[in-house]
């Protein structure tokens, strides 16, 4: 029988500043930007019985937790610190199959001789992680990625739960909240159809569960509550996408302002990009409007591109597909389409102009990095219109994620 584990670290963004900062340990501590419409990007264990939470307005947070200590984002810090609890995993699997920064499936069925059963294992990484980087996680074992994941939560934070065989068993009395990919509008319908455990989904008939949720999210649904989730854990995962997304703190309205933000976020798109060695054949927007309505264009690009002025002339393309006559509240930049490969002689019908691009981006990021994120500024960005003073959401990301 496989044996599968899903590590999560406890409230990662929260805990790596009280790691840092020695002062913030057992108070409240809400991580994501301090302006007006910030956003919670992560809330410790000290913040949450009042309420705040991540993903929620800042405002709203303190308001709750009014005693709470508000930190900017550290998105290298964490990045480094997720760099050495992979390193930590990999000490048991070569299996290692991220979802984020600071979570993880791991395959250790093949580990078993050396290192003991399931739990065992996840003993040992939790003990690991805490002796050596100072911070707590939470583990399930089961033997489907499903159950695992679904297992690391029901104890946090520090917890360790394992799923016997029966899955199908362990699933059906839990909440059908806690089912991967049902939100709160589906859970609402599934509700009214008197449906209210997880265990329901999976005796409900296929035919009114497809009429419920679709025929293959539907079907896919039914499979997971019955406990039926062959997914091989899939190590080196790429990143699908890279992207930068700021809401501001006062609405926008028309093409420049928008364009000005573009510029800046499609900069800090290249040197991540930059930094992860890829270029890129797709740009994606991302406009939430004033009334939270939210709209997303893409194009495909001839041939992989890197750098800020071909990612920002992409993303001003797309402008048009927009109504700009609504306010906006938040603009967002991806790279999609990742590779390895950049535009050459063969590739770019000007291949001067593109690696004289490369290496403008590489000197951008290098006095960035030098500099703490300051250094070279573009003039275009020294006094964006409209945008007021700036405010920080949760930045760019690689591949996914929220956070607990």
């Amino acid at each position: 029988m496989r044996q599968i584990l899903h590590i999560d670290m406890d409230a990662f963004f929260a805990s790596v500043e009280q790691l840092d900062d020695p002062s913030l340990r057992g108070r409240p501590v809400l991580v994501g930007g301090a302006s007006r419409r910030g956003v919670v990007a992560a809330a410790s264990y000290e913040a949450r019985p009042s309420g705040a939470r991540s993903a929620m307005p800042m405002a709203e947070a303190i308001r709750r937790c009014p005693q709470a200590v508000v930190v900017p984002v550290r998105h290298a810090r964490y990045a480094e610190v997720s760099a050495q609890i992979f390193a930590i995993f990999r000490r048991f699997t070569p299996l290692v199959e991220g979802l984020s920064l600071d979570e993880a499936f791991l395959d250790v069925t093949a580990s078993r001789a050396l290192f003991g059963d399931g739990q065992a294992i996840a003993a040992q990484i939790k003990r690991a992680v805490r002796g050596e980087i100072g911070l707590t996680a939470s583990a399930g074992v089961a033997p489907c990625k499903f159950a695992a994941k679904i297992a690391s939560d029901l104890q946090k934070p520090d917890g360790l739960v394992v799923v016997p065989e029966d899955v199908a068993a362990f699933l059906a009395p839990l909440p059908l909240e806690r089912m991967w990919g049902v939100g709160p509008r589906a859970a609402e319908r599934l509700r009214r159809a008197g449906l209210a455990t997880i265990g329901d989904l999976a005796r409900c008939p296929a035919p009114r569960l497809h009429e419920l949720l679709g025929p293959a999210w539907g079907e896919h649904v039914r499979l997971l509550a019955a406990g039926i989730d062959a997914r091989e854990v899939v190590p080196g995962r790429k990143a699908e996408s890279i992207g930068a997304e700021e809401t501001v703190e006062e609405d926008l309205l028309g093409r420049e302002p928008i364009e000005r933000w573009l510029l800046e976020l499609s900069g800090r798109v290249a040197r991540r990009l930059l930094k992860a060695g890829l270029s890129c054949r797709a740009v994606t927007v991302k406009l939430k409007y004033a009334d939270f309505t939210l709209r997303t264009r893409q194009t495909s690009l001839s041939e992989p591109v890197c750098d800020t002025d071909s990612i920002h002339a992409c993303a001003k393309g797309l402008l048009s597909r927009f109504d700009l006559s609504r306010p906006v509240r938040l603009v967002g930049v991806a790279a999609g389409d990742l590779t390895t490969e950049t535009a050459g002689p063969t590739l770019s019908l000007f291949p001067v102009a593109s690696e004289r691009r490369r290496r403008l981006e590489g000197v951008v990021a290098e006095v960035a990095e030098r500099f703490g994120g300051k250094g070279l500024t573009r003039a275009a960005l020294l006094d964006p219109p409209g945008s007021g003073d700036r405010g920080a959401v949760a930045g760019g990301r690689i591949g996914a994620r929220e956070r607990k």
